[in-house]
């Protein structure tokens, strides 16, 4: 199938399963599409196991196959989602809370990647720089289903930008450490030439202080040209190429592109609107960026409903998921409290900010995405198979049940943060 074709089927399967949500499940939109495409995908895996001759299934994995998840994610959708979800998070309230996202961004990534790694290496036997991998790519929660679950709760302000602020930088420098990760368990496959530490640092720092530094010359640059222009309809055309043009000269330049597309779209959304977009441009953008946000999360959510054909299941990888999701919730945990606490004695926070922080933090389309980037070798299909359902569990049942917990935390009183 040609690129217009499978783009045009996953519109119109989006759009088919967004209704049946809306009609029958009532659920969150991008989570129902999610539940509706696994039980879709489930009933077919099902028929080809009682049905002699059914052949459907291996037409759709060959579907899935052409679809390349990790590539339409990592260098395609990504940075139009990070870029739209910045673009709503105002740089005045969290730069209020920066340094706590600063800690979870980058010791609470640090620290889950170790727990998860050696949690899992203990469980499964694999070696401990892979299983660092696969711990690494469980811990970034995904912006895109965050900020999709912060919609439908009703949070204090305080916390709903630590916990959008954090999803928007712990994905980029997650990706990050990822990168280093890969090329040292892997130096044959990826980033890094050899594994020494001074070449994992330098890649560190290349790729996420030139992702920011990018994203801020090129989001100032923008402002610049709009400040001169009054016509919402160019000025939204500028945002698109900025997100566009950017994510793409970042890889080029092998930076960050995720932390390059959060950092411009915080600095448009911060400067755009006081001196750069006047109302009305600034209404155009804001409903233009919020339809990309919506049609993107459906297609992705769909895409990781559809991504089952992708994963080989056995009664190992079960046990071994089951597993994983549990490190990963304690790990999480860690990643959110330990932060906290060190800056206990220096500031308030909100009522239940950990528990809801640490349910909060859902595992997204970029895990999957991820474990599927990784080079072929013997562990692969049970990294893959594990992220896979650390993920489902995480938007299903952490996303369905998040709202509920905040409401009931925020109502007691302050015990554990």
């Amino acid at each position: 199938m040609t690129m217009l074709q499978v783009t045009s089927l996953l519109i119109v399967l989006a759009g088919a399963f967004g209704a049946i949500n809306y009609l029958f499940l009532r659920l969150p939109a991008a989570i129902g599409i999610l539940v509706v495409a696994l039980a879709a995908s489930l009933v077919i895996l099902g028929l080809d196991l009682v049905v002699p001759g059914f052949v459907f299934d291996d037409e759709l994995r060959a579907l899935i196959a052409d679809i390349d998840f990790s590539e339409a994610l990592l260098d395609g959708m990504l940075g139009l989602l990070l870029f739209a979800g910045a673009l709503h998070v105002k740089l005045e309230d969290l730069r209020a809370e920066w340094v706590t996202v600063a800690l979870m961004a980058t010791i609470g990534v640090g620290l889950s990647t170790v727990i998860i790694g050696v949690g899992f290496s203990w469980v499964t036997g694999m070696p401990l720089l892979i299983a660092l991998v696969f711990g690494v790519i469980v811990t970034p929660t995904d912006p895109v289903a965050v900020l999709g679950v912060l919609r439908e709760a009703d949070l204090p302000k305080a916390l709903e930008t630590k916990i959008a602020g954090e999803s928007l930088f712990n994905d980029g420098v997650g990706y990050v450490v990822f990168l280093v990760l890969v090329g040292i368990a892997f130096p044959a496959g990826e980033a890094l030439g050899d594994s020494s530490l001074q070449s994992a640092g330098l890649l560190f720092v290349q790729e996420a202080f030139g992702g920011a530094l990018l994203g801020g010359v090129l989001g100032w640059l923008t402002f610049r040209v709009m400040r001169r222009i009054d016509d919402p309809s160019l000025e939204v055309l500028l945002t698109l190429g900025l997100a566009f043009g950017g994510y793409e000269l970042a890889i080029w330049l092998h930076v960050s592109a995720p932390i390059m597309a959060v950092v411009a779209g915080l600095l448009i959304g911060e400067v755009g609107p006081k001196g750069g977009m006047s109302e009305e441009t600034r209404r155009h953008v804001d409903a233009f960026w919020f339809m990309i946000d919506e049609i993107l999360n459906a297609v992705l959510f769909l895409l990781i409903g559809i991504e089952v054909f992708a994963v080989v299941f056995s009664g190992d990888v079960l046990l071994t998921g089951l597993a994983a999701i549990a490190l990963a919730l304690v790990a999480r945990l860690a990643a959110v409290s330990i932060p906290i606490l060190i800056l206990r004695p220096f500031r308030e926070f909100a009522n239940g900010t950990i528990p809801v922080m640490t349910w909060g933090g859902l595992k997204g389309g970029i895990s999957v995405a991820l474990a599927l980037s990784l080079p072929d070798n013997d562990w692969k299909p049970l990294i893959l198979g594990a992220t896979y359902l650390v993920v489902v569990f995480s938007i299903i049942v952490q996303g369905l049940t998040v709202a509920r917990l905040a409401a009931r935390v925020s109502r007691e009183p302050e015990l554990d943060v």
